[in-house]
């Protein structure tokens, strides 16, 4: 059973920080990559940031210089730091595990959401 479980969510005034984290189990960490995507109420979800195995991480332009995502191998968790929210950051925010080993390639898994709320 793949689990990713997302925590770290709540509300929060503008120029604040959160960080969220995603513990994974169920998969074999090292071959997926991970991201955050986050999804506002009649909006699509939208990609928030991705980091490989590798480390090479990638951002949306509206978030660039104020999120970091990072992974820890040893907990199976990745990370979003968040800082200098926004209110249009308020979305849920959703968990990502895209496999990329030659078996699980392609694979994709999501979490079940955690909860920002931005104040202005």
């Amino acid at each position: 059973q793949v689990q990713l479980v997302e925590s770290g969510g709540g509300l929060v005034q503008a120029g604040g920080s959160l960080r969220l984290s995603c513990a994974a189990s169920g998969i074999i960490f090292s071959l997926y990559a991970m991201g955050w995507y986050r999804q506002a109420p009649g909006k699509q979800r939208e990609l928030v940031a991705t980091i490989t195995s590798g480390g090479s991480t990638n951002y949306a332009d509206s978030v660039k210089g104020r999120f970091t995502i990072s992974r820890d191998h040893a907990k199976n968790t990745v990370y979003l730091q968040m800082n200098s929210l926004k209110p249009e950051d308020t979305a849920v925010y959703y968990c990502n595990a895209h496999g990329q080993g030659y078996f699980d390639r392609g694979d994709d898994y999501w979490g079940q959401g955690t909860q920002v709320t931005v104040s202005s």
